[in-house]
């Protein structure tokens, strides 16, 4: 006998538990399909959260290897012990999916474990472990799969020798060469990983820049910084094969525009070129749900596709492929099944590398703000001339704020620098709130801070910082 819900979410990542929390919280009777063993999807399994615990620890290692000295704490025989290292991710997986799961519970969300597909109209078939299906009735269905790793022609994934960001999660000994193909943020974050526990990092990059969706000032400051670590670029350039063997990977390279061929020996090779969308095998096409050319279905703005009842959010939809932006369509989607008016700005979204420094960025790039034909004004301010930043010994990087020369609105911030990825949020509430760069510039920042940076740079768009 069918149960029958008044929503069924597919998909347990980011954008799937919140929505179901979220509908829960409103009284809606939520049930989520998810295949895994443990909830939170890619992010909390096999993404951000265990990405992020392998960069604060080998952030850690290298700290106290090359930087402590500096502070007057001399450290000696640091060493890397990678069992306890992996042992620190996998707790901090462990917590986070529990933590979903009491979440769950305490909701009174039914977890139905199995592979979801869309029967018809308001079913959805769970196929369990054992072979069994189970059937879910429901008023509204919402899909909220994520996204997968995008493979590259010619280059066979193996999670060993050629491995994607959830081979490079667990590899069992650091390699002496790693080659990341793909200059975007995870690629550049798991390099950051292995090269400073050891590895010779080579960043191979289709286009001829590195983060190519953010401003292009920061872009060529990152590339310097990473550059000075280690790192070795060959942008404007594509892998067109690979050969493994006993000793490692071989890959063949042509420049991107075409040309003479070259080959490029590694241990290695992380692929990382980008995500695409899941939504192979929920039954969409017999559905109805339409799809654009890039696999996405295609939604209103309630985040309903055509078909009247299903919905969708988060990297299946179009849109930056984020955990936050999931998370907050997922609360949207659920306040508008409530009657409620859910939305998503989608002007105020941060992106974030976790490398060090951080690269952090919402809004508008200088790019996009020229391309539009709109005055804008630049205020630039750098952190050597940040008392804390100098303090800490963490001077690399800037603040820039992008305004309307006419109405002083923010347009864009970017942050190249320590904890860009938190000091960016400052701007995203003043943004939220249609701030200028003055409202930024007369509040009264806490001294000594790196958020005095933002300040400065505020007040540097009227040409009036006050440290430079």
């Amino acid at each position: 006998m069918a149960d029958t819900y008044d929503l069924v979410v597919i998909g347990a990542g980011p954008g799937g538990y919140v929505a179901a929390i979220r509908a829960a919280q409103l009284g809606l009777k939520t049930a989520c399909v998810e295949a895994r063993d443990r909830l939170g999807g890619t992010c909390l399994n096999i993404g951000c959260i265990p990405s992020k615990a392998l960069l604060q620890a080998s952030h850690k290692l290298h700290e106290a290897a090359h930087d402590l000295g500096a502070f007057g704490v001399q450290v000696s025989g640091v060493k890397l012990d990678l069992k306890a290292m992996m042992g620190h991710k996998d707790k901090v997986v462990d917590a986070n999916t529990k933590g979903v799961e009491f979440l769950f519970k305490k909701h009174k969300i039914t977890w139905a474990r199995g592979k979801a597909s869309i029967a018809g109209p308001g079913k959805v078939d769970v196929r369990k472990a054992d072979g069994s299906t189970d059937i879910l009735e429901t008023r509204r269905i919402l899909i909220a799969t994520g996204s997968d790793s995008m493979p590259l022609p010619g280059v066979e994934i193996d999670e060993e020798r050629i491995v994607t960001s959830t081979g490079a999660l667990t590899l069992s000994e650091v390699p002496k060469r790693m080659v990341v193909v793909g200059g975007g943020y995870i690629g550049l974050e798991m390099g950051s990983v292995w090269g400073r526990l050891g590895a010779e990092v080579t960043v191979v990059e289709f286009l001829d820049r590195i983060v190519p969706t953010m401003d292009g000032e920061v872009g060529k400051q990152f590339q310097r910084t990473l550059t000075k670590q280690g790192f070795k670029f060959k942008l404007s350039t594509k892998v067109v094969g690979a050969t493994v063997s006993k000793k490692g990977v071989t890959l063949t390279l042509e420049p991107a525009a075409g040309g003479a061929q070259e080959t490029l020996e590694t241990d290695v090779v992380l692929v990382s070129i980008g995500r695409r969308p899941y939504t192979e095998g929920l039954g969409l096409e017999k559905a109805g749900v339409a799809l654009d050319e890039r696999k996405r279905i295609k939604v209103d703005h309630h985040f309903q596709s055509n078909v009247p009842g299903i919905y969708a959010i988060g990297d299946v939809i179009a849109g930056p492929m984020l955990a936050h932006k999931a998370e907050d369509e997922g609360v949207a989607v659920a306040e508008i099944m409530a009657g409620q008016a859910g939305h998503v700005n989608y002007d105020v979204i941060p992106g974030i590398v976790y490398t060090w420094p951080e690269v952090a960025s919402v809004g508008k790039t200088e790019e996009e703000v020229k391309a539009a034909g709109i005055e804008y004004r630049v205020g630039k301010f750098p952190f050597t001339a940040n008392g804390r930043a100098r303090a800490n010994n963490d001077t690399d990087g800037f603040v820039k704020i992008i305004a309307d020369a006419k109405t002083d609105r923010v347009l864009g911030v970017h942050i190249i620098g320590a904890e860009a990825g938190t000091m960016i949020h400052e701007c995203c509430v003043a943004m939220e709130f249609a701030a200028s760069a003055e409202d930024i510039a007369r509040t009264c920042h806490g001294h000594p801070t790196l958020n005095e940076a933002v300040k400065e740079a505020a007040l540097a768009v009227a040409g009036r910082a006050l440290h430079i």
